[in-house]
């Protein structure tokens, strides 16, 4: 008998050796990247607003589709690697938005209503942008967010970096 009260006592000791040893390792192991499905929060104008951060195809072809739940200062932003001109449509998106297209240096250039449902294109005018953000609608207007309001860049890079992507890649860093 007390043979096997000592191999049980030292199962059990090298049981919670063994255990903790591996919840130390686990938690030096770096956070595993943010998602599309997280917010950020970043700042246009003077407004904080928390972003979803859009950046793979199918992140971007989803969006904000089946979405109801969009808070007040909630929104997604679409970030594309280079400038080029934007549409957008709202298949399968039941909560009226509004989009605001933005340049590469962060500038506001326009924005434009998006009806529920509207399988419409919304198309920008410029062709030389590069990042577009869709915000409850009339969130522009009701907080004073015109042309010419800057997104913060830095914060968006940070953002891209919290989700393993590489801010280079979409102009937001310089070599």
């Amino acid at each position: 008998m007390k043979n096997a009260n000592l191999v049980s006592l030292t199962c059990c000791w090298l049981a919670l050796a063994f255990t903790s040893g591996c919840g130390a390792r686990e938690s030096t192991l770096p956070a595993p990247p943010k998602t599309v499905s997280e917010y950020f929060t970043i700042r246009v104008g003077d407004r904080a607003v928390r972003m979803q951060v859009a950046v793979l195809p199918i992140e971007m072809e989803h969006g904000l589709m089946g979405r109801r739940d969009l808070g007040p200062d909630d929104g997604m932003i679409f970030v594309y690697p280079e400038p080029q001109t934007m549409s957008f449509w709202m298949h399968n998106t039941p909560t009226p938005l509004d989009i605001g297209f933005f340049t590469p240096a962060g500038e506001l250039e326009e924005i434009y209503p998006l009806l529920p449902f509207d399988e419409r294109t919304v198309r920008s005018h410029d062709d030389h942008l590069q990042f577009a953000l869709e915000m409850n609608q009339n969130w522009y207007r009701e907080h004073g967010v015109k042309p010419g309001a800057k997104i913060d860049l830095a914060a968006l890079a940070s953002a891209l970096r919290a989700r393993d992507l590489d801010p280079k890649k979409f102009g937001l860093e310089k070599n």
